[in-house]
């Protein structure tokens, strides 16, 4: 082990504790950048060499990691930052097969208890097994740190700018949240060295061997999964005649509205792609392999599933649309549509396997799946979802008030547009939570936040508001006419 290594460990956790407790925003880049470093000099120790695949996931983990620093909803912050820990594990395990690609997101955990009882082998070696050289070190700290508090107070005390200036580099750190600032530091600390241990020596999850299942005759194979084609092509059919047959076409044939009629199916669709792959991987697990004959008959019995499987996908994305033409765009609606295109997306893959082979596939959907993620952070879905809601508003009059007042920072921008009383009943709650959070630092600030407070300081909303005419306030009302089905 490098004495680098233990070094850039060290200054993780005490980053992890000085600037994560605030909150999630540049903090985490600025942590990111020591862990690594970590990572790098006990890879190099170890005589590994970043592979392309290696930077790949890493570049994608980083990136992931930007998303808290531009957006102010912490849902699809707490997604991306999960991603990058997965994009962080594959990269520093590597490999190109199923087995490696699903259990390397998580095998940098089997490193936790490891990675401290090897620092701590490696901290005795570079000492030389003498006790008296790890003194000097540990006397140097404590007095560097000494010297910076004692000398920092002073100067502080004796200057007020200089006073205000140190006040905004360095975290405010109370004995309050002393139990909580230890955590951070532990976890910073020990996720650290184990990350720097995996890099160090990775499970080779490539070597992981999957036992292939036993091949099926043509007939056994074959009648179920023809039989399931013929169902999905007399639902296809149906859902082409309906879907894109105009709202006459859904009262005619079902007697329902496009709200009603979109509620009714979205789910079972989304359940049914599920299953559907999953068909798709026991059948090609049970597959006859044995002439060339069997393999077309396998590529063509699948490809045709899976071209139907993509009808089934658009037929799902059709109808959330037209339930959000009729109820709005909700945080669950965007979600479910974001994964059913993800789905969709993953069925082409397959098909593409089909044609120029599998070698990559395992990679190619870890890869979308991670740029999924990112897309979805940086398109902002809550600005998206008020964008949505205020044009509905404005076409139709109809907007649910109480759900936008529980949207983040970032819908700010969109809902500044609506028109007094509306905008500052729908913004009163964002409002009043920027301002309990003003003292948050820079560094746990985003730019969905830093945005919001400059366009409410601008334009702030009203202290009190009245409603309609008819005369509700809007506290007291969603002015929505009609109940929603989130």
């Amino acid at each position: 082990m490098r004495t680098a290594t233990l070094w850039a460990a060290l200054v993780t956790g005490l980053l992890s504790m000085l600037l994560l407790g605030d909150g999630m925003a540049v903090n985490l880049l600025v942590v990111a950048v020591p862990a690594t470093l970590a990572v790098y000099f006990a890879g190099r120790r170890a005589g590994r060499r970043p592979r392309a695949w290696s930077l790949v996931w890493g570049a994608g983990g980083l990136a992931l990691l930007v998303v808290p620093s531009v957006r102010a909803a912490e849902w699809p912050s707490f997604l991306a930052v999960v991603t990058a820990l997965a994009a962080g594990s594959l990269a520093l395990h590597g490999g190109r097969t199923w087995p490696a690609v699903l259990l390397g997101p998580v095998g940098v955990f089997t490193a936790v208890v490891t990675g401290p009882a090897w620092a701590w082998q490696g901290l005795r070696e570079r000492a030389g097994g003498d006790r008296s050289k790890v003194g000097p070190a540990l006397r140097s700290l404590a007095a560097a740190a000494g010297l910076l508090l004692v000398f920092g107070v002073l100067f502080a005390q004796a200057d007020a700018a200089f006073a205000d200036l140190l006040g905004a580099l360095v975290p405010d750190v109370s004995t309050e949240d002393g139990p909580w600032r230890v955590l951070l530091l532990m976890l910073g600390l020990f996720g650290t060295l184990a990350a720097a241990r995996t890099a160090a020596a990775p499970t080779r999850w490539d070597r992981v061997q999957v036992p292939a299942g036993v091949a099926r005759g043509r007939v056994e194979w074959a009648l179920p999964l023809i039989g399931l084609i013929v169902l999905f092509a007399a639902f296809n059919a149906v859902q082409l005649a309906v879907l894109f047959g105009g709202y006459d076409a859904v009262l005619a044939q079902t007697g329902l509205t496009y709200a009603q009629y979109a509620r009714q199916g979205f789910w079972q669709l989304l359940t049914a792609t599920l299953l559907t792959l999953a068909v798709i991987v026991v059948a090609l697990r049970w597959a006859p392999r044995t002439r060339s004959s069997d393999r077309t008959l396998v590529r063509a019995v699948l490809g045709t599933l899976c071209a139907l499987a993509l009808v089934v996908v658009a037929s799902a994305v059709r109808r959330m649309d037209m339930y959000v033409e009729a109820y709005g765009l909700t945080r669950l609606r965007i979600s479910v549509v974001a994964m059913e295109l993800w789905l969709g997306l993953v069925i082409l893959f397959i098909i593409a396997a089909g044609v120029w082979g599998a070698r990559l596939l395992p990679r190619a959907v870890a890869v979308s799946a991670l740029a999924g993620v990112l897309a979805f952070g940086f398109m902002s879905p809550d600005e998206l979802i008020a964008e949505r809601n205020v044009e509905r508003y404005e076409s139709t009059g109809r907007f649910d008030l109480e759900y936008a007042r529980g949207l983040s920072a970032d819908a700010v921008p969109v809902l500044d547009r609506l028109e007094e009383p509306m905008r500052s009943c729908a913004l009163r709650d964002i409002a009043a939570e920027l301002d309990e959070e003003r003292d948050t630092p820079w560094y746990a600030t985003s730019w969905g936040e830093a945005e919001a407070r400059r366009i409410l300081a601008e334009r702030p909303v009203a202290a009190e508001v009245s409603g309609p005419p008819s005369g509700p306030t809007c506290g007291e009302s969603r002015w929505e006419p009609e109940p929603l089905v989130r």
